[in-house]
């Protein structure tokens, strides 16, 4: 491949299985206004057990399909893919997420600016079920439009958008840094970078439509969150936020509450959505509890049991 012919954007997709786990969303992706700068990378534990389309991956520029032995952090298997891509720009999207055609190039062009990262706005991919509702307002409702074009301090974690070689600069700490990207976007601006949210680029999101296992989901998000955020802290205050924990679904309430009032995106969704939060955020307080009082536990691992197959559970 000539540098003439470098892909502008490198698209990271993580599969556990086979090709059909990831079909509907390489469908989206190739509807978009600029398919043939795309490059598409696929991460999967065992290359011969894929059973990929090629026909289906023709229309991007190019393809790679990357083989790791075993899933067992999906940050490590998206740092896999990163080091493996060619284009200067960086989009991470999760196998249960669906993309506008226009939401690669809105990703390109706001790439122009000095950005260190570009996020996407959100909408409910399963909308008919207040579960489903809940859900996404607990995961995405920050990012539910109408939301104006700006620098932001978070983005949508797993969906959006980086510089390659910013990323590069973590090194071995890479896959840890993408585990909870909320995180890295904290450390991003630490270091005098400024993150972007950019209207035009849009995706869908597949989540949950029943409690379960919508509960232990967000119970594992929470522990994950706390484990890495608490790493440098001291012990007296890691003590302080294990009690303050029980405090955490009402203060999330209140800034969720505030948050789509303020846009005007309660609009958007059902009226009885908000209190139906009311269980995941106690669920994802009790995980914050656990990952500063213990740490990460096993839910690295556990999380890849939920992360897949959305549609099926």
């Amino acid at each position: 491949m000539s540098k003439a012919q470098s892909p502008d954007l490198s698209v990271i997709i993580i599969t556990p299985d086979f090709y059909k786990t990831i079909r509907k969303t390489i469908g989206t992706l190739r509807k978009q206004t600029v398919v043939n700068r795309m490059e598409i990378i696929i991460v999967v534990p065992d290359k011969t057990a894929l059973e990929p389309d090629y026909s289906e991956l023709s229309p991007f520029l190019c393809y790679s399909i990357i083989e790791i032995e075993t899933i067992t952090s999906l940050g490590t298997a998206k740092a896999v893919g990163i080091r493996e891509a060619s284009a200067p720009l960086i989009a991470l999207i999760e196998e249960h997420v669906y993309t506008d055609p226009g939401w690669a190039e809105a990703l390109i062009n706001a790439h122009k600016q000095p950005w260190a990262a570009v996020g996407p706005v959100v909408r409910n991919a399963n909308p008919k079920g207040l579960m489903s509702w809940a859900d996404f307002i607990i995961t995405y409702g920050h990012w539910m439009e109408p939301l104006p074009a700006g620098v932001t301090d978070i983005l949508p974690g797993h969906n959006s958008s980086y510089k390659r070689d910013i990323l590069l600069s973590y090194g071995d700490s890479l896959g840890s840094m993408l585990e909870v990207e909320a995180i890295l976007h904290g450390h991003l601006q630490s270091k005098g970078y400024q993150i972007y949210l950019e209207p035009d680029a849009i995706i869908y999101h597949l989540g949950f439509s029943r409690l379960i296992p919508s509960l232990p989901v967000q119970f594992h998000i929470g522990r994950l969150f706390a484990a890495d955020r608490a790493k440098q802290w001291s012990p007296l205050r890691r003590l302080l936020y294990t009690g303050g924990s029980p405090l955490i679904p009402l203060i999330r309430l209140f800034r969720l509450t505030y948050k789509l009032i303020r846009s005007g995106a309660q609009r958007r969704c059902p009226y009885a959505a908000l209190p139906a939060t009311i269980p995941g955020l106690v669920s994802s307080a009790l995980g914050e509890l656990a990952g500063y009082a213990r740490g990460p536990g096993d839910s690295k691992k556990q999380m890849i049991n939920y992360e897949f197959h959305r549609d099926q559970q």
